[in-house]
């Protein structure tokens, strides 16, 4: 079995040159008449009782990783101190000296003068970021989130804090960077989003820096932070693959009443899980349609409610869900495969600022029935309607169709009909209802937006003054 061992201190070996010219080495005085040369036979004496009297190196097996990590999952919450004190444990003596805590997870820079984006992103951020322990009865998970303000407000998922939608008053812990421990309330959720609010009394709490998910492009740099199956203060880098991905997720926290909340309809975002670490997954009671920043930066279970950041180490989104490879459903094993995805820091901040004024958030209601709309392609014959679907066309979509309006509702005052296609909202794309209820949702209650419908092959905008969801069952 392969081991890895940790190298001998020995600086010298491994220094590199600096570019540019060496300086000569300065020269040495003659030997006095009272200085001896130690013979070879002196030197190895002494070197053999230099190393017996140096502790001996411990080995760090991956039989050691694999076991720390099997009984972290099954303790989910307690996953990082259990792979923290056994690497550390062979050092301890060092990071006594050095004066640090061998439970800290913050950023350390050795070369200041020529750090990375990356490095000094995540250095700038790292004391803002997280780790979230989650347990009740005999139910317990991990992940992440991200620090707001000096009074302690902590931003991360619903799926987290409720173990996936399985507990309604857990017991919490959250561990900053400097490796302090403090038990946190809930201030409210929101499963619609999957956002949530916590909060614990510490002092000197660094709030995280705010970007804007508005500016973004695609091909933009993105840095994850979080902890991945417990490893807290994991920072991983990469790209924006997408912006305003719609996604459909599968979610045993949504209300019950969600199903049937206007503006959703059939076909549209892919279905995706939530992960918690050391929690067997919860059975779904329904779905949440959400608009994403869609990232390859590596993104694991225990990053749920982490922080995504630009290359200024500025918040731009929450990490949320991943695309995973492995079967849905059943197991954690299945990780990264560079498909990841954040909620936008846009939409999070309002949430956020929502539940910590009054315990809740509020989302807006257009008061429709869709249906995707076929796209029909170009060069093709024309494609006929059969049952309210289009025979011919392709699987793609091309907007929300109108099938009903709710009577009174903020559509029905608006001018909106039966047969309408919604193509856009405020100049985002729609592509299919899954997009429009995503939209939608985004806006709190009593929001305005222009709708861009089609009507009579005639495009036009339609001004909208939206509901509150929560007063429709």
């Amino acid at each position: 079995m392969m081991s890895y061992q940790r190298p001998e201190d020995d600086s010298s070996d491994q220094t590199q040159p600096l570019p540019g010219p060496v300086p000569e080495r300065p020269t040495q005085p003659p030997l006095s008449a009272t200085q001896t040369i130690p013979t070879q036979k002196a030197q190895d004496a002494n070197a053999a009782e230099q190393k017996e009297q140096a502790p001996r190196q411990r080995r760090f097996g991956m039989g050691t990783l694999i076991a720390c990590t099997l009984v972290a999952g099954l303790i989910g919450g307690g996953s990082a101190a259990g792979i923290s004190a056994a690497i550390t444990a062979q050092n301890s003596n060092q990071v006594e000296q050095q004066g640090s805590s061998s439970t800290g997870t913050g950023i350390e820079v050795n070369r200041s003068e020529d750090a990375t984006v990356v490095t000094q992103a995540a250095a700038k951020a790292s004391p803002s970021v997280v780790t979230l322990s989650v347990s009740s009865g005999q139910s317990a998970g991990s992940g992440s989130g991200v620090i707001l303000d000096e009074e302690g407000h902590i931003l991360t998922n619903t799926h987290v804090v409720t173990l996936g939608g399985a507990v309604a008053d857990p017991s919490i812990s959250v561990q900053t960077s400097d490796g302090n421990v403090y038990s946190a309330e809930i201030v409210g959720t929101d499963p619609l989003s999957d956002l949530a609010v916590v909060q614990i009394n510490a002092d000197d709490l660094q709030p995280i820096e705010m970007g804007s998910s508005s500016d973004l492009n695609v091909g933009d740099q993105t840095i994850a932070i979080g902890a991945p199956l417990g490893l807290s203060g994991t920072v991983t880098d990469g790209i924006v693959s997408q912006l305003d991905r719609t996604i459909s997720v599968a979610s045993s926290a949504v209300p019950d009443s969600q199903e049937s909340e206007g503006e959703g309809g059939q076909g549209g975002g892919s279905e995706f899980e939530f992960r918690v670490p050391g929690l067997q997954q919860q059975s779904s009671q329904g779905s949440i349609y959400i608009n994403v920043i869609q990232s390859d930066a590596a993104i694991n279970p225990g990053n749920s409610g982490g922080a995504l950041l630009d290359n200024q180490g500025r918040l731009i989104g929450i990490n949320v869900a991943i695309a995973s490879a492995g079967s849905s459903g059943t197991s954690d094993s299945s990780g990264n495969i560079g498909v990841g995805f954040a909620i936008p820091v846009d939409y999070a901040q309002r949430i956020a600022d929502e539940i910590i004024a009054n315990g809740e958030a509020t989302h807006a209601m257009l008061g429709v029935q869709v249906t995707p709309e076929p796209a029909q392609p170009q060069g093709g014959e024309e494609a006929e309607s059969v049952s309210g679907q289009m025979s011919g066309a392709s699987s793609f979509s091309a907007g929300a169709r109108v099938q009903n309006v709710v009577e009174g509702s903020p559509a029905e005052e608006a001018g909106i009909q039966e047969g309408d296609l919604i193509t856009g909202v405020d100049g985002r794309a729609v592509g299919d209802a899954s997009a429009l209820t995503a939209t939608i949702r985004e806006y709190p209650a009593g929001g305005t937006a222009i709708l861009t419908v089609i009507r009579d092959d005639e495009e036009e905008e339609i001004e909208v003054t939206l509901g509150d969801g929560a007063d429709q069952s």
